[in-house]
C-alpha cells in the first residue's frame, strides 16, 4: 500500500503550499489529462489517467511510495474520496480541498445556494434528477455525458425552468449561459458542466441547507382536515383515507407521483410536501384551479394537468407511484400498464373494490385491501359527528 495518499482538488486557482508539497514528493500521480500536464507533477512520477477511480485505487493500493490523486473541484463533494475510502480498497487519504463546482457555479451566477438541492445526473437514472427539478425551485445538477443540459430539458418537457449552464468551470474555456429550458436542446454543451435549474416559487433561506421543511408556511402534520384546503373534501378525500394512501405510496425525493382525480389537491400537495415531484390530473377545471391555489398556499411545486383519464395519461412521463382518486378499473389498468412501483385506489362498495382488485392483479400487481372506517366525534358531547367508510386497495409491482 502507498505510504501516503493525498487527494488534491483543482478549481483553476494556483495550488496551495500543501498541494505543491504533496506533489513534489509524489512517486505516483493519477488524474485527468489536464491535471497530469501541470508543471508541478514530478517528471519521474508514474502517471495514470484517471478513467476508472476503482482501477486507480487498486493501483495505489499496490504502490510503494507517495501517491497523489488530482480531481476537479472539491474531491470530497460527490468526488473521488468516497471511492478511494471504500472498504475494498482500504486507503486512508489526506484531502486538500478546492472550491466545489457547485459553489463556483452559484458564485458565477451571483446567487446564494444554501437553499438549493444538489443532485448528480447519470444517463441510467436521469429521471430522478429531473423529478427533483420538477419538485424544487432551485436545483444544481452535476451532469455527465448523456445526461447533460439538453437531456435534462427534454425530460422536463412542458415544465419550464430557467437554466444557468456553467461549462468547464475553472479553465480557460469557462463559459456561463443563461436561457430557458426549452432552448437547451438546441445547443451542444461541453463536459463537464453544472446546470442551475431555477423555477417556480418557494425558495428561501432557513436554518437547514437544501430544503427548510418549515418554509413556507410552517405546517405541522399530514392528512390535514378540510379547512386546511379551503373547501369541502370530496368522496375518497377523507383525511384518514389520505393518510393510509400516502403511507402505502411512500413518496420521496426523486419520485414522480401521479395523482389521478386530484379533487381539491390535498393528496397531491401532501405528496409534494414529502419532496416528490407530482402531476395532479383532473377532468374538472375548477378542481385543477383549486389544486393550483392550494399548492401555491403551501409553497410546493407541482404540475396540474386538465384532462380525462385514461386518455390524458398517455403523454405523461413515467410515474414511480400512482394514486387513483377516480376513474375506477379502466384508470387503474392504464396506470398499471406504465409499471409504477406502487398504485393505491379506493372504492365505496365491495363490488367496486373487487373490480379494482382484478385490474391490479391482471396488471401484474400484488393486491392488498383494507376496509377503513373512521368516525369523527364531537368531544363536547362525545357523540358521532361524521362517519366515513371506504375500501383501500394497494398494489405492489411484481416481477411479472
Amino acid at each position: 500500500m502507498a505510504d501516503r495518499v493525498t487527494v488534491i482538488g483543482c478549481d483553476g486557482s494556483p495550488l496551495t503550499d500543501a498541494a505543491r508539497s504533496a506533489l513534489a514528493a509524489a512517486t505516483f500521480v493519477a488524474g485527468a489529462a489536464h491535471h497530469l500536464a501541470l508543471p508541478e507533477v514530478p517528471p519521474a512520477a508514474e502517471r495514470v489517467r484517471l478513467g476508472s477511480v476503482d482501477l486507480a485505487a487498486r493501483r495505489i493500493a499496490g504502490h510503494r511510495g507517495s501517491a497523489v490523486v488530482l480531481a476537479d473541484g472539491d474531491p470530497g463533494f460527490f468526488g473521488v474520496v468516497r471511492t478511494l475510502r471504500a472498504p475494498q480498497h482500504g486507503l486512508e487519504v489526506e484531502v486538500v480541498p478546492a472550491v466545489s463546482a457547485v459553489a463556483a457555479a452559484f458564485a458565477r451566477a451571483g446567487m446564494p445556494w444554501d437553499d438549493a438541492q444538489v443532485v448528480v445526473a447519470h444517463s441510467r437514472d436521469l429521471r430522478r434528477a429531473v423529478n427533483v427539478c420538477r419538485a424544487h425551485p432551485k436545483v444544481a445538477v452535476l451532469t455527465s455525458p448523456g445526461a447533460g443540459p439538453a437531456e435534462l430539458a427534454l425530460l422536463l418537457g412542458d415544465v419550464h425552468r430557467t437554466f444557468v449552464i456553467c461549462e468547464e468551470l475553472g479553465t480557460e474555456r469557462e463559459q456561463v449561459t443563461v436561457l430557458t429550458s426549452d432552448k437547451a436542446p438546441d445547443h451542444h454543451w461541453r463536459d463537464p458542466n453544472v446546470v442551475i435549474v431555477i423555477g417556480g416559487s418557494g425558495a428561501g433561506g432557513g436554518w437547514i441547507a437544501g430544503r427548510d421543511p418549515g418554509y413556507p408556511p410552517a405546517v405541522r402534520g399530514w392528512a390535514l382536515p378540510a379547512d386546511a384546503y379551503g373547501s369541502d373534501l370530496g368522496e375518497g378525500e377523507a383525511p384518514e383515507l389520505r393518510a393510509a394512501q400516502l403511507a402505502r405510496l411512500g413518496p420521496r425525493v426523486g419520485d414522480l407521483v401521479w395523482d389521478i382525480g386530484s379533487g381539491c389537491g390535498a393528496a397531491a400537495v401532501e405528496a409534494a410536501r414529502f419532496g416528490a415531484a407530482v402531476i395532479a390530473v383532473d377532468r374538472d377545471p375548477d378542481a385543477c384551479a383549486r389544486t393550483t391555489a392550494v399548492a401555491r398556499r403551501y409553497g410546493v411545486q407541482l404540475q396540474v394537468v386538465h384532462g380525462t383519464a385514461p386518455q390524458v395519461l398517455e403523454d405523461l412521463p413515467e410515474p414511480d407511484v400512482v394514486r387513483v382518486g377516480g376513474g375506477g378499473p379502466p384508470v387503474v389498468a392504464a396506470a398499471a400498464a406504465r409499471r409504477p412501483e406502487r398504485i393505491v385506489a379506493h372504492a365505496a362498495t365491495r363490488d367496486d373494490a373487487e373490480a379494482v382488485g382484478r385490474a391490479l392483479a391482471e396488471g401484474g400487481y400484488g393486491v392488498e385491501c383494507t376496509l377503513l372506517q373512521a368516525v369523527e366525534l364531537d368531544p363536547a358531547a362525545w357523540t358521532e359527528r361524521e362517519r366515513s367508510v371506504a375500501f383501500l386497495l394497494s398494489g405492489r409491482r411484481t416481477h411479472l
